[in-house]
């Protein structure tokens, strides 16, 4: 008879990122303040968009979702982790593997869309600037913003739903420190090679389409800003563009190298740590890239303290 308070036969088991070694415990200690860290700056950007009325434009609006995109990733991940870490429990339920798959996939879907249409809006404003409130206008970015998260969601809901399919008869430790649909297929006692194949496909869908859209619009600034007469619109186009290719570098270069290596080059540990790097630590560089290079967000932000708080002194 199976006790009913038994759940290691149901729930899967993620052996996690660190064990209780001093080094671990720095290191997990480091991941906190990073997730902390993120919410805060992503929240900051959030709130610093709507409040400051020179940055309602399409550039920010967009800027705005990355963001809430990045709380929302982060919250998914580290939560669970460090819950487990602390209290020493590594177990998750299916539905709880399945709610991360879903929402990892529909918020990483999300961003590589939302990358290019970015990409695209910087395209417009510096090789077509006098059309830009004609081309960028504020129908066409919602459109975009809404057909990001919507084509998240799609790939996010078949493979979550795909991956939990299967039988997992045999063991079922996970070796991440989150459910990854990659790292779950390869305990399932079944054949997932036609399902290998379409995880594949999504990858070229969802990253190299994208990514595609992405290097042709830079393609086309960089050579309108070589024929650049004036010097200062040359730095200004290229520091609002090198921004953007930072976070684009970050973000596809470790998907990529996670999603799209063959099989055999595959390694657990390197898939670890590769996947810490665009599920922690991208999620805090974004909104420091986009602030530290940014004028406008750099006196935003001077505005709003000076308002909430350097007024009442």
């Amino acid at each position: 008879m199976v006790d009913a308070n038994d759940t290691t036969e149901i729930n899967f088991i993620l052996l996690g990122l660190f064990n209780h070694a001093p080094t671990h415990v720095f290191l997990f200690s480091m991941v906190l303040m990073i997730f902390l860290t993120s919410l805060m700056a992503n929240a900051l950007m959030i709130l610093l968009i709507h409040e400051d009325p020179q940055l309602h434009t399409p550039m920010y609006f967009l800027l705005s979702q990355l963001s809430l995109m990045d709380m929302m990733l982060v919250s998914t991940i580290v939560p669970k982790m460090a819950t487990n870490y602390l209290m020493g429990t590594k177990s998750i339920s299916p539905a709880g593997c399945g709610a991360q798959i879903f929402l990892f996939l529909t918020l990483g879907g999300g961003e590589c869309f939302l990358l290019a249409a970015m990409a695209y809006d910087r395209y417009v404003a510096i090789c077509h600037p006098l059309r830009y409130p004609i081309l960028m206008n504020q129908k066409l970015c919602l459109h975009m913003t809404a057909g990001s998260w919507l084509l998240g969601g799609v790939d996010g809901l078949i493979q979550a739903g795909a991956t939990l399919s299967f039988p997992y008869c045999h063991s079922r430790e996970i070796n991440h420190f989150f459910c990854e649909a990659p790292s779950l297929v390869r305990l399932a006692c079944a054949d997932t090679t036609f399902f290998e194949f379409f995880m594949y496909v999504c990858c070229i869908l969802m990253l190299l389409i994208p990514l595609s859209l992405i290097l042709a619009s830079y393609s086309l600034i960089l050579a309108a800003v070589l024929c650049m007469k004036s010097t200062a619109a040359q730095k200004k186009a290229s520091a609002t563009c090198s921004s953007h290719l930072a976070v684009v570098g970050l973000f596809y270069g470790t998907l990529i190298f996670t999603y799209m290596r063959p099989k055999s080059y595959r390694s657990v540990a390197h898939d670890k740590v590769v996947s810490a790097f665009y599920t922690i630590f991208t999620p805090v560089l974004n909104p420091l890239i986009y602030s530290v290079r940014n004028k406008d967000v750099k006196g935003a932000l001077r505005k709003w303290l000076e308002k909430h708080f350097l007024g009442h002194l």
